[in-house]
């Protein structure tokens, strides 16, 4: 097909969805029925719904077909800013606080400001840290089963900025990274930013499919697999001892790197040991402080095999030089005085009692979540669209996430997100009975 015809198909139809001939939510017709229609080879109509997907103006939701979708919901919802409007409710980004944590951060500047040490913090630190405060952030890591020495532990500005560090210091564009087909937004954007190409590990109800893994390593040349164990965003799942050993194995035979993401490891009770406990000669363990604490401490650390620390502390002078000496003293003294253990206890619990009000007020939808997150994945009934949900509680002040953010695969989940650690929980049961009305609205 010559490419003036093929863009003109293109044009004509992203011509009548801005104009509003073809309005949000109408299916188009099928690659097949689009072919026959125009006269096109199957590889051209899909070509074409590819194009039209690329610039926003369509989804394609496996097993259901492609649609218009809301343009007036921004592209990557979810991804970019948590919401700025007054009075928006926020069912999109996490930012789980407890009663009180405000008076504990005066506390602690009243004592640091009488602290014998405040000089030195006017000044540049080590790159990955005083060996001080890496061995209280070590001992930390020993109630979450990973015992490193302090030199194998790294400080960095937030558990993103360890992933940005990770990717930055070990993995090259163009590297092939295994991801499950659901993942944590920042590390797709992470990847785009550095050019790695993402290919989906498909997902079950209890962590990733480790046998598509196999498959893919026996016919991708692949890097790295990046692994949230112990509580997934989005999908809440904790592997189990058998699926973590089996992870390790195939990473083991193909020579892969493990970047593990424990950001949100805090909220589980008791789970089996790290990847990088089980597997430390190639896992990479990122993790931090923004959820447990607060979303502002940006803190986070690093633990990694020794041979891969002075690459690693390169890239945090390249990046920051060092994290902020005034908040890593404070992490530190409330690590040692037992306020980070305190605190997430009450976050576990508070997680919990937000699930609890989640499974009343979505009672009789499909839901995936672990009892003890901060957020809900909600699979849509059939002949509802997660765009015209989203668009729906945008105008009525609540944001929610939709399943793009998230999403590896070309085809778009039919769910949406919402994370429930923002609302104030007297506020909660009112937020998602209003998720629950708009998505009845659209259900027919």
């Amino acid at each position: 097909m010559p490419r003036a015809r093929y863009k003109q198909l293109v044009d004509r139809f992203a011509d009548e969805i801005r104009s509003g001939r073809l309005p949000p939510g109408t299916q188009l017709p099928t690659h097949r029925q689009l072919a026959a229609r125009e006269g096109l080879a199957l590889v051209t109509a899909s070509r074409v719904y590819a194009e039209l997907e690329r610039i926003g103006l369509v989804s394609g939701e496996t097993g259901r077909g492609t649609f218009v979708r809301e343009t007036a919901l921004p592209l990557g919802h979810g991804i970019d800013q948590p919401p700025t409007t007054e009075g928006m409710i926020d069912l999109n980004f996490n930012s789980p606080s407890i009663p009180g944590q405000t008076g504990m951060l005066r506390q602690a500047l009243r004592q640091l400001s009488i602290s014998g040490d405040l000089e030195s913090l006017l000044h540049y630190q080590p790159h990955a840290g005083r060996l001080h405060e890496r061995a209280i952030v070590a001992q930390h890591l020993k109630h979450r089963g990973l015992s490193i020495p302090p030199e194998q532990l790294l400080i960095v500005s937030g558990a993103q900025h360890g992933l940005a560090t990770t990717v930055m210091s070990l993995l090259n564009p163009g590297d092939v990274v295994a991801v499950d087909a659901l993942t944590y937004s920042g590390f797709k954007i992470l990847a785009e930013v550095h050019r790695l190409e993402l290919v989906a590990i498909p997902v079950t109800a209890t962590g990733p499919d480790l046998t598509a893994l196999e498959a893919l390593c026996k016919h991708r040349p692949i890097r790295a697999v990046y692994s949230m164990p112990t509580l997934h965003n989005p999908l809440g799942w904790v592997m189990n001892s058998e699926q973590r050993q089996q992870l390790i194995t195939i990473a083991r035979q193909h020579n892969l790197l493990i970047i593990e993401d424990a950001a949100y490891a805090f909220l589980a009770d008791n789970p089996p040991p790290p990847l990088a406990a089980l597997a430390p000669e190639l896992t990479v363990y990122v993790s931090g402080l923004s959820k447990s604490v607060a979303t502002g401490f940006r803190i986070g650390f690093i633990a990694a095999p020794e041979r891969w620390i002075p690459t690693l502390e390169r890239t945090i002078r390249a990046t920051t030089w060092n994290t902020p000496s005034l908040m890593t003293a404070i992490s530190c003294g409330w690590i040692e005085d037992g306020t980070v253990a305190r605190l997430e206890a009450e976050k576990r619990g508070d997680a919990q009692a937000r699930q609890t009000i989640a499974r009343e007020v979505l009672k009789g939808f499909s839901v995936i979540s672990h009892p003890s997150s901060y957020f809900v994945w909600l699979t849509l009934p059939e002949e509802v669209r997660a765009d015209q949900v989203a668009m729906t509680l945008m105008t009525s002040n609540i944001s929610v996430s939709t399943a793009e953010p998230f999403a590896v695969t070309d085809h778009l989940p039919h769910a949406i997100r919402l994370a429930l650690g923002s609302v104030a929980i007297d506020s909660l049961k009112e937020a998602l009975t209003q998720v629950r009305q708009a998505i009845e609205r659209f259900a027919y």
